[in-house]
């Protein structure tokens, strides 16, 4: 009780100089640019609601438990995780706690483990979009706040503060269109999905599985390869071995489209522009917008790996955001109009 009264007066002390000095919030939400590499941040809606002060105000780091995808599973995910420790630094005046994990259950654990532990923020980005709704209410209990961040998942928006996220299912429809756009004769798919349920899967698939319903595209294989390069070449050695044709590789990630080209590349099977097979990524990693910039690809689909500035914006203000959910705005890059300038600018890694 005693430091939540600390906190309390010492917000109302700053809320009252920056009265005198004429000073205030910021108006409604905004999403970061593309490119952003983490430095911009979403303004806050005044709610007119008192929110307790952040620990950092009594000059405590504030604590907070992040529960995430490891950085092995592809270079969005390293270039998200580096941006997590950068931000939530001890400089800037946090104690991070992390967790990595693709498996649900295990990330269900770590984040009870972190309200055990008494954080003050709870950061998830879950390996799947349901069985959450149990721990997010602990953590409410606890008085712990949830950030979302990366994916959705499916809980009653009261239990996290906001959802910083991009918008999986738009980046499906972005990529759908741009292969319909191409006016093929034919379109015969191999369809190599990400981790399955969770929101980047369930939203990429989402508008090809339309395609495959309606019968403007036929489904050679959909089949899971968990974000993993050996195992999406494997798919398609498959198809490659059973004579089978196909013209268009949707991958869901890019490390799975690198997979699925050496495949290509072993058999003899010619790709990119003016090739006889399409290929599509996603995340926008450096080395795979080159890969386009060469026209050895066809397509990349945005999703930008910056949320944690954002958060952490939202966190020391002690405001509540104007909205629940914050759209990172992203594109999809065409082989035939990328330029070095998009991947110094959009490109993530080396």
């Amino acid at each position: 009780m005693r430091k939540r009264l600390v906190s309390m007066i010492m917000a109302g002390t700053l809320a009252m100089s920056l009265a005198l000095t004429g000073c205030t919030s910021g108006g409604g939400t905004t999403t970061p640019d593309a490119g952003s590499t983490g430095d911009t941040g979403a303004q806050t809606g005044d709610t007119g609601e008192t929110t307790e002060a952040p620990a950092a105000a009594s000059g405590e780091l504030i604590k907070v438990g992040v529960v995430n995808n490891p950085p092995s599973e592809s270079g969005y995910r390293e270039a998200n995780v580096k941006d997590m420790e950068a931000v939530f630094s001890e400089a800037n005046g946090y104690e991070l706690k992390t967790s990595y994990s693709l498996k649900n259950d295990e990330q269900l654990q770590a984040a009870q483990g972190f309200i055990t532990e008494g954080v003050d923020y709870l950061l998830i980005s879950a390996a799947e979009t349901t069985g959450w709704d149990e721990v997010l209410k602990k953590a409410q209990e606890a008085g712990i706040k949830v950030y979302l961040f990366d994916r959705m998942i499916d809980v009653d928006e009261s239990l996290y503060e906001a959802a910083v996220v991009s918008d999986m299912a738009a980046e499906g429809d972005t990529a759908v269109q741009w292969l319909l756009d191409q006016n093929l004769d034919e379109y015969n798919v191999i369809h190599i999905q990400g981790a399955m349920g969770s929101d980047a899967q369930i939203g990429r698939t989402g508008a090809l599985d339309e395609q495959f319903a309606s019968g403007k595209m036929n489904k050679v294989v959909q089949q899971t390869a968990t974000w993993d390069e050996a195992e999406a070449k494997k798919i398609v050695e498959s198809v490659i071995n059973s004579g089978e044709s196909f013209n268009v590789i949707y991958a869901e990630n890019d490390g799975m489209a690198k997979g699925a080209v050496a495949a290509l590349d072993e058999a003899g099977i010619t790709h990119g522009v003016g090739g006889d097979v399409i290929v599509m990524g996603f995340d926008c990693n450096k080395w795979a917008l080159r890969e386009l910039l060469d026209q050895k690809w066809n397509y990349d689909g945005q999703c930008s790996p910056f949320q944690a500035q954002i958060i952490s914006d939202l966190i020391k203000s002690g405001d509540a955001p104007s909205s629940k959910k914050i759209i990172n705005e992203e594109k999809g890059f065409d082989a035939t109009t990328i330029t070095q300038a998009d991947i110094d600018t959009y490109g993530l890694g080396e």
